[in-house]
């Protein structure tokens, strides 16, 4: 299996079950204060990457000390720390990217960091994300998720970046064939899993799809 790399982004600190859904063979690159969230969950960081405005003077004097390598960015720039980190995964050869976050209190951030998740530059790439307790896949057309979980669990389709087109579902609730979900609908919200094995894809366009409480929490 292909080694994933995981990108430890700032904000609020990751929900602790996380680790239990970490690929084992992983590099991991921290993007600002995700160093410090990694350091927490006792993960070893291979990458630091950012402006570098929000990690702890301790965290990355650590890291440093370590040996990992710092890539600086100026604080004027034009891509959050967060795209920073994805496009440094991409440069090494990334083919799957697993993002993790607690979310935080700049919504622009999180909304920022949730839209690139989505960017045509990781087309080619399985783009994953934890966000607090959600599981969130990013799917571009023509593209095919496989997922599971347990009946009744909730799986939201989230159109973005425009319409995506040929949405198609098998083992959801409410099924889908070969539909469009327009930018900006809230169709897609709250379907549920039959119960095991479940399948989203979509021929054109772009999707988040959404387990909220994969974590645990609320169906």
């Amino acid at each position: 299996m292909q080694q994933a790399f995981v990108v430890m982004i700032g904000g609020a600190a990751p929900h602790p079950g996380v680790m239990t859904r970490l690929p084992d063979d992983r590099i991991v690159i921290a993007a600002d204060s995700g160093l410090d969230h990694a350091r927490a969950l006792g993960l070893h960081v291979d990458l630091v990457v950012g402006d570098l405005d929000s990690v702890s003077a301790s965290g990355l004097a650590a890291a440093e000390a370590e040996g990992v390598p710092v890539e600086r960015h100026p604080s004027a720039k034009d891509a959050i720390d967060t795209e920073l980190a994805l496009e440094a995964a991409l440069v090494r050869g990334a083919g799957r990217i697993v993002v993790v976050t607690g979310g935080g209190d700049r919504l622009d951030h999180v909304l920022g960091g949730l839209f690139v998740l989505a960017h045509p530059m990781l087309r080619d790439v399985v783009v994953e994300a934890w966000v607090g307790p959600a599981y969130l896949r990013a799917l571009q057309g023509p593209g095919r998720a496989e997922l599971e979980g347990p009946a009744g669990t909730y799986v939201s389709l989230l159109p973005i970046h425009g319409t995506a087109d040929g949405v198609t579902t098998a083992g959801l609730r409410y099924p889908l064939h070969a539909e469009s979900l327009d930018a900006g609908s809230s169709r897609g919200v709250s379907n549920e899993f039959l119960g095991g094995a479940a399948c989203v894809s979509v021929q054109r366009g772009a999707l988040l799809v959404v387990i909220p409480h994969a974590l645990g929490g609320a169906s």
